[in-house]
């Protein structure tokens, strides 16, 4: 786990995006866009990362339904990198099937596993597995006590309002990790960070607009719930996952980011009624330096992942590449320069200020 001084984690984040190519109309399989997420995450070991995360959607745009089984693909091709869920779908999953999927992945890892869960920004596992939206915080507040007890103890006494209820039963394997990390992800809910801090958790916050600064008060917020319960605000982890690109010059990194992700943006904002095209001058002003668009050439996105740094206090950042379908080669060059490149800029400007 990330050292909460300064030192700072540096990572990957998709969705396994499987969508049609912007530029060449081709539409990638599931099956390949897998096979290439496996060779991203043995490139980011390599290269130096810190962890990659892969979140869980069921939808034909998304290849990511099962990320403990993808992360596991790589895990016995790796050493160092932590893998992690990007997020859980926690509310319309069995808490002891996420353990035991989690804690085999461990297993293999060699203890590098993690867990972020979330409630989901995408409500189709819902539908999908039998349960109803009237439920969706219920669910998710049942569902996080029961995985936290299963961590935390062999046997497991529950009971609750949605699953049958488990009395004094066993839950196996056991993590290598004890205990296996459980992170709350969040799009900046007040309630998901007050939460978080209550229970001395980690905290993700999807920062995908506007300006990182204004997460500020949230972070303010889980420090301040964490210290009244007794928790350390000095160690909590906080991460954020942002959208971004890594190219050989700012020009062509946007260049290359931005087809694919007006198209994916385009679809998103159809389903939710956002109203709006999303246009080249929309992505140029989320790439500025206070905006929520990590690309560039690897000198600006350090600088903006230190600004991030110094405004919330972040001791992991995710790079979530890519938004929408982009060629196999681009994505895996700007791994190799956000390992190679972005981190090591960041790793000493952080040992400078110790």
């Amino acid at each position: 786990m990330a050292n909460v001084s300064n030192n700072m984690e540096i990572g990957i984040s998709t969705f396994l995006e499987a969508t049609p190519d912007p530029v060449t109309g081709k539409t990638i399989s599931h099956a390949e866009r897998l096979r290439d997420a496996v060779e991203e995450i043995v490139l980011a070991d390599q290269v130096g990362l810190d962890v990659y995360g892969i979140g869980e959607h069921h939808r034909a745009d998304y290849a990511g339904t099962a990320p403990a089984v993808v992360l596991a693909a790589a895990a016995a091709m790796t050493k160092r990198i932590r893998l992690t869920s990007a997020v859980t779908v926690l509310s319309s999953d069995d808490p002891v099937r996420v353990y035991q999927a989690f804690s085999t992945l461990d297993g293999i890892s060699n203890g590098r596993a993690e867990i972020m869960a979330g409630r989901g920004s995408f409500i189709e596992s819902f539908p999908l597995f039998g349960y109803s939206l009237d439920d969706y915080d219920e669910l998710f507040e049942e569902n996080l006590e029961l995985l936290l007890k299963i961590r935390a103890s062999e046997k497991v006494t529950w009971h609750g309002g949605h699953r049958p209820a488990i009395n004094n039963l066993g839950v196996y394997p056991r993590s290598v990790q004890d205990p296996l990390p459980v992170w709350i992800a969040s799009g900046g809910n007040a309630q998901s960070a007050v939460r978080a801090g209550m229970l001395g958790l980690p905290i993700a916050f999807a920062i995908i607009g506007g300006m990182p600064e204004s997460f500020a008060p949230l972070v303010t917020l889980y420090k301040e719930a964490a210290a009244r319960a007794g928790h350390d605000p000095d160690k909590l982890e906080i991460a954020t996952h942002s959208h971004g690109f890594v190219g050989d010059t700012t020009e062509q990194a946007a260049d290359l980011f931005f087809p694919s992700t007006q198209a994916q943006m385009n679809v998103i904002g159809r389903e939710r009624g956002w109203g709006q095209h999303y246009t080249r001058s929309t992505f140029d002003a989320a790439r500025s330096l206070r905006g929520a668009l990590y690309v560039g050439d690897p000198e600006y996105v350090a600088e903006k992942i230190l600004l991030l740094r110094k405004n919330l206090g972040v001791t992991r950042f995710f790079l979530h590449v890519n938004v929408g379908t982009m060629p196999h080669r681009d994505v895996m060059h700007a791994i190799e320069l956000l390992g190679t490149r972005v981190a090591p800029i960041v790793r000493k400007e952080l040992a400078r200020n110790e």
